[in-house]
């Protein structure tokens, strides 16, 4: 296994090999800085709206949908997200990808069967972290700088509380009922990566082995 810090942007253009670690830069933003008062400058109408998304993440515990991910390269490709909140997700790209993403609680780790390679990031290190805490906040640990309303839906904008990045994360809902459809990570060269997900279908659980990745390559002890 390879024990790694974030990958440098410009590493992130090999496509599809690199799909969902196109957000790993936008791990600048995380663990950010309190930021309730920055959340507290919104309109009381988008802070109310606020906190209604906040409770309907914490309220997602075993749900799977299908996802198809672009970049704006022209790179495309699909597959199913397993979510067991808290701390575990599955993104489980076709087999034309050759590419599995696992977080088990701990870590996110990366397998590509066709390089032949296993990478693992601390899970806190990505903006993972956000969907996948014990206890979402949209108050203190991320700064909601805009809440953008389009027809049936809204779209938040979460940057660095510090300002220290200059990429950004779009959430992106439905609303009435709310429901998470997506998010897009724009990097500090302004590359965008968007993700688009099917209807969240809840169940009533996984098999635990869904959000286990050992490194094939790696001889047991």
């Amino acid at each position: 296994m390879t024990e790694t810090t974030l990958p440098e942007t410009d590493a992130l253009t090999d496509f599809p090999r690199r799909h969902l670690l196109a957000m790993l830069p936008a791990a600048a933003l995380f663990p950010m800085e309190a930021s309730a008062q920055m959340v507290s400058l919104l309109p009381p109408k988008d802070r109310e709206l606020v906190n209604q998304i906040a409770d309907y993440l914490q309220g997602l515990t075993t749900v799977k949908a299908s996802f198809f991910q672009t970049n704006d390269r022209g790179g495309a490709a699909d597959g199913t997200l397993y979510l067991n909140r808290p701390g575990k997700a599955r993104f489980e790209y076709k087999p034309s990808a050759g590419l599995l993403i696992v977080a088990d609680g701990r870590r996110v780790s990366v397998y590509d069967s066709k390089l032949k390679t296993f990478d693992s990031y601390a899970l806190a290190a990505t903006p993972l972290a956000l969907l996948l805490s014990r206890k979402v906040r949209l108050d203190g640990d991320v700064m909601v700088t805009r809440v953008s309303r389009s027809d049936g839906g809204v779209t938040l904008t979460l940057r660095d509380a510090r300002r220290e990045a200059e990429g950004f994360l779009l959430l992106e809902f439905k609303l009435d009922p709310i429901a998470l459809t997506g998010w897009t990570v724009v990097d500090t060269q302004n590359r965008r990566t968007n993700v688009k997900l099917g209807p969240l279908e809840s169940t009533g659980g996984f098999d635990p082995a869904l959000f286990v990745l050992k490194d094939p390559g790696k001889k047991p002890k």
